[in-house]
């Protein structure tokens, strides 16, 4: 029973055993591990990066899985980076390596890598490596002479020795908002930047600036990486390629510019700024792949062109280009080829043909083409050649020029001359413009001048001109149509003739309406309706309106209705007039005329002449002088008056649209004082003010005016009856006071007779005319009185008429009157009578008498005259006559009261 007890504790006891040794296997093994780490630190670096290596303890050896090493980076003592390092089981016991690039140089602070191993849960000890900063007597700034990228951020720092005060940190080509200044430690500051710009010049200043005023500084160098653009690869002679491409300029160091390799050749195929290289290659009619690798301390490109080098032929320029031979409208050239192959390709060659600054292209073809002819050139000429060819198939680029040649053209009789007209008055003008030099083909030695009437062209004229003048004067009939020709003459010969028909004048012929224009950019631009007429084309021409002036024209092929005009003699200002005529094969006849400016100018001031002013009740008229074309600088298109009341200083117009006006009215005006002035409107403004000043007082005028008129029509009105009573005094005398004739009695007796003179007192030799005279026959009573003189009583005749009363004493025989002519006097009755009616005093006969007294005989009792026989009425109105004459005093005068007698009229007649 013992021994099967013991037997069955064997197991158990191995199985225990065995349990116990794994268990001190397992305990030794992580013992092991936990002491792995890194041993044999060692830390590097240059500029900004820093280096570590290290290898691993042996202990680590134990490690069946990935190790970890974990790194962590100060800066002047302060944590700046934390990394990690995986370390595979297959490389544990080997070197292993960790770098890192600081934002800082390494000379600007101290840089510190502390590392250990961390193994699952289980990390060593930090182990911990320095790299210390650059300790200095003086200032310095870090990194000196870096390159940096365009765009990239930069730290820069500024290492004070003790004691030093820092000031600042900049960079003079940026502004403050684009840096920023940091304290590293007591002697260290770091300035950041963010570089955008490349260096201007060589480099850019970095400064420190300290306490007091001392500054140190770095150059920093900011520029571009390589830019290559636009690769095209080509050959010229077929047995090289030839590349070329864009590249900007990368704002390095010359030590640091780009370099070009061609193909992937290490060879440097170029520098920058050189754009171009060149490889010999195998040229064949195959596409193929040409690249390019451009490279510098910033960065590397590769660009590369595919092509068939075959299609791409780009020719090098003919060489010995040779004049064969001239002549006077052509000539013959041919060069040679440098290339051997060109004389097998098809060519297209291109002459340039320079002219005196013009350039004409002629093109010419053929396989291996090394030769030209040059046809319709000027004679007497020089000229300038250059020649560039390409291949005819698979055009790519044409060949530089040639070095040019010159060559001058044999000599040739002129062209033939540009002719026109000017007819002024009866003159006839023929001008012709001066041969150009590449016209002349020569000296001009004269000119031939020939012209007939149309109706009599066998009959010519003819004369020569000196060679420095171009127009003839002829005092031609210009009411019959001439032919004019004009031809030329150098020592080659003579030229075409050129000729021109001279339309006769016609007042009754139609003419053509004047329309304005107006110039632009120093010319005229002119167009016309086409003229089927115009069988050789148009001819334009110009010259200043007024004056007399030498007429400029330019012709104008047929299938053109316009043209531009300018002329050298062009002015500011000035009117000018254009004509257009139609060319036909008879004389030019006109289509078209225009006047205008090439430039309108402003007017002067004081345009206006004679500007009188006329106030016409509350309006006052300003007028003045039409305008002359001379004074025009612009056309007028109208006129504005302005009105200033000098009272209140405002200011009211008046216009009108009407070129031709010669007045304008300022109208509802008040009284006042005023400033007219009047301004033509342009097209360039108002202009030529001229002004006048005038005060209006309408009451006093009107009052003034008034009293004028009134005194102007009472004296016309006086005027005019003087001159109407002086012209017709006479008349008017004899109707208002006529001459009153003077009665003479006459009494015959044994005495004879005796006279008694009636007459109004005191009368003039003028007023006295023949009127009858009245007789009395011997021994009649007069009204009782018997005259003892027997002289008669004379009467004078009054417009009253015969004034009678009845005789009271008897009825005496009738009066015989004699037939005696009495003269007409106005208003009175004028025929002769014979008459007879009885008187029971007296007969009187009634003759003329031309007896004159100075008192009127007085008669003392009136006497009466009855009805006559034939039917006469005496008047009521009586007539009384009183003598005072006495037996005693037989020869006193007899007075009377002056008075009309008034013949008795028929009734019948």
């Amino acid at each position: 029973m013992v021994l099967v007890k013991g037997i069955m504790m064997i197991p158990w006891l191995l199985l225990v055993s065995l349990f116990g040794k794994s268990t001190q296997d397992g305990n030794g093994q992580e013992s092991g591990v936990l002491h792995c780490g890194a041993q044999n630190l060692k830390l590097t670096g240059s500029d900004q990066m820093i280096l570590l290596t290290w290898e691993d303890t042996p202990s680590c050896s134990a490690v069946q899985d990935v190790l970890i090493y974990e790194l962590e980076v100060l800066i002047a003592d302060k944590k700046e980076h934390y990394d990690e390092v995986a370390v595979a089981p297959d490389q544990i016991g080997s070197t292993h390596s960790w770098n890192w690039t600081s934002y800082l140089a390494l000379e600007c602070a101290s840089h510190s890598v502390r590392l250990r191993s961390r193994y699952k849960n289980h990390t060593s000890q930090w182990k911990q490596e320095t790299r210390p900063g650059h300790e200095t007597s003086k200032a310095q700034v870090y990194p000196k002479d870096k390159l940096f990228q365009v765009g990239s951020t930069a730290t820069f720092c500024c290492v004070l020795p003790a004691g030093e005060v820092f000031g600042k940190m900049s960079l003079p080509e940026y502004s403050s908002a684009d840096m920023n200044t940091t304290r590293i430690s007591n002697q260290t500051y770091a300035l950041t930047v963010h570089l955008n710009q490349a260096s201007k010049y060589s480099c850019t200043d970095v400064k420190c600036e300290l306490i007091p005023d001392v500054v140190y500084g770095a150059c920093a160098y900011i520029g571009y990486p390589p830019n290559v653009m636009d690769l095209q690869c080509e050959t010229r002679d077929l047995q090289s390629v030839d590349c070329y491409w864009t590249d900007k300029d990368s704002s390095l160091p010359s030590k640091n510019i780009t370099e070009y390799h061609l193909l992937g050749s290490p060879k440097i195929c170029a520098k920058w700024p050189e754009t171009r290289c060149s490889q010999e290659v195998r040229v064949d009619a195959r596409v193929r792949n040409w690249t390019l690798t451009a490279s510098n301390p910033l960065g590397e490109v590769k660009l590369s062109d595919t092509a068939d080098l075959t299609e791409r032929v780009h020719m090098f320029p003919p060489e010995g280009v040779t004049v064969l031979s001239v002549n006077a409208r052509n000539v013959s050239l041919d060069w040679k080829w440098t290339v051997q192959q060109y004389y097998n390709l098809s060519l297209i060659c291109q002459v340039n043909i320079i002219n005196h600054g013009e350039n004409t292209i002629s093109e010419h073809f053929g396989v291996g083409l090394n030769f030209a002819v040059l046809n319709d050139l000027i004679p007497n000429w020089t000229y300038n050649v250059g020649i560039r060819c390409r291949t005819a198939q698979h055009f790519w680029k044409w060949s530089s020029w040639s070095t040019n040649v010159n060559f001058h053209t044999k000599g040739d009789v002129p062209d033939a001359l540009d002719v026109w007209m000017q007819v002024m008055d009866n003159q006839i003008i023929t001008i012709w413009k001066m041969p150009l030099a590449n016209q002349s083909h020569g000296h001009i030695e004269d000119y031939e001048v020939t012209w007939t009437k149309t109706t009599q062209r066998e009959r010519q004229n003819r004369t020569k001109v000196a060679p420095n003048n171009y127009s003839l004067v002829l005092s031609l009939d210009t009411t019959v149509g001439h032919i004019v020709t004009v031809t030329a003459r150098n020592i080659n010969g003579s030229s075409s003739p050129s000729t021109i028909t001279i339309p006769s004048s016609n007042p009754d012929g139609t003419k053509v309406n004047t329309s304005s224009i107006i110039g632009s950019n120093g010319s005229f631009n002119l167009s016309w309706s086409a003229s089927p007429t115009a069988s050789c084309g148009y001819i334009v021409d110009w010259c200043p309106t007024l004056g007399n002036c030498t007429v400029e024209w330019l012709k104008v092929p047929p299938n053109q209705t316009n043209a531009s005009i300018f002329s050298k003699n062009f002015k500011d200002g000035l009117r000018y007039t254009l004509s257009v005529y139609a060319c036909t094969r008879g004389a030019p006849v006109l289509l078209q005329r225009r006047e205008g400016y090439v430039r309108e100018k402003k007017i002067q001031d004081s345009l206006f002449k004679s500007v009188k002013g006329q106030q016409q009740d509350w309006d006052y008229e300003v007028s003045w002088e039409p305008i002359s074309l001379r004074e025009q600088t612009a056309f007028i298109q109208g006129y504005v008056l302005y009105c200033l009341d000098n009272n209140n200083n405002k200011v009211i117009n008046f216009s009108t649209d009407n070129p031709e006006a010669t007045s304008l009215t300022a109208r509802n005006l008040k009284n006042g004082s005023y400033i007219f002035t009047v301004k033509a409107r342009t097209a360039v403004g108002e202009c030529g003010a001229t002004s006048i000043t005038a005060t209006l007082n309408l009451l006093t005028d009107n009052l003034i005016g008034t009293v004028f008129i009134f005194l102007a029509a009472v004296f016309g009105l006086l005027s005019l009856i003087t001159i109407v009573c002086y012209r017709h005094w006479t008349c008017i005398k004899e109707t208002v006071y006529p001459p009153i004739p003077k009665p003479v009695l006459t009494s015959t007796g044994e005495h004879g007779c005796r006279h008694f003179q009636v007459d109004q007192c005191h009368y003039s030799e003028a007023d006295i005319t023949d009127v009858p005279e009245l007789y009395c026959r011997a021994g009649a009573p007069i009204n009782g009185f018997v005259s003892q003189e027997n002289m008669p009583f004379v009467f004078s005749q009054t417009p009253k008429g015969y004034y009678n009363q009845p005789l009271k004493k008897f009825t005496p025989p009738p009066l015989t009157l004699p037939s005696t002519a009495i003269p007409s006097q106005p208003g009175l009755p004028s025929s002769p009578f014979r008459r007879e009616f009885p008187n029971a005093s007296y007969n009187l006969i009634m003759q003329p008498g031309n007896q004159q007294s100075n008192f009127c005989p007085e008669l003392q009792e009136a006497t009466s005259l009855e009805r006559s026989s034939d039917g006469y009425q005496p008047h009521d109105h009586t007539e009384t006559f009183t003598t005072n004459q006495t037996e005693e005093d037989p020869d006193s005068p007899m007075s009377c009261v002056s008075t009309y007698i008034l013949l008795p009229q028929s009734s019948s007649r």
